[in-house]
């Protein structure tokens, strides 16, 4: 698996991780109520989806897809919170 980080800052303010397959998908144990636990690549980085944002569910199912079935995605982490705001198909 080949990960690149590109931290072109767009009008989202995201850092991409392309070509990344998410390796684990649990429940937060420190705040379950709020966040997703989510870890991307063999080295395990972890990032979080947050239960309260608009595309909670499609980003789960996304997250969901890449963990069960190695599935890779291009992968927008939002600056300074380490949270997962988009998980897009590689074109």
């Amino acid at each position: 698996m080949i990960t690149s980080c590109s931290g072109s800052s767009g009008t989202q303010n995201l850092t991409w991780y392309n070509k990344s397959v998410i390796t684990n998908v649990s429940e937060d144990p420190e705040k379950p109520e709020e966040f997703t636990r989510v870890s991307i690549g063999i080295s395990p980085q972890i990032f979080y989806l947050s239960k309260k944002g608009p595309d909670y569910k499609s980003l789960l199912e996304k997250a969901g897809q890449s963990h069960k079935k190695g599935k890779a995605y291009n992968i927008g982490i939002e600056n300074n919170t380490n949270i997962i705001k988009q998980i897009n198909e590689i074109p």
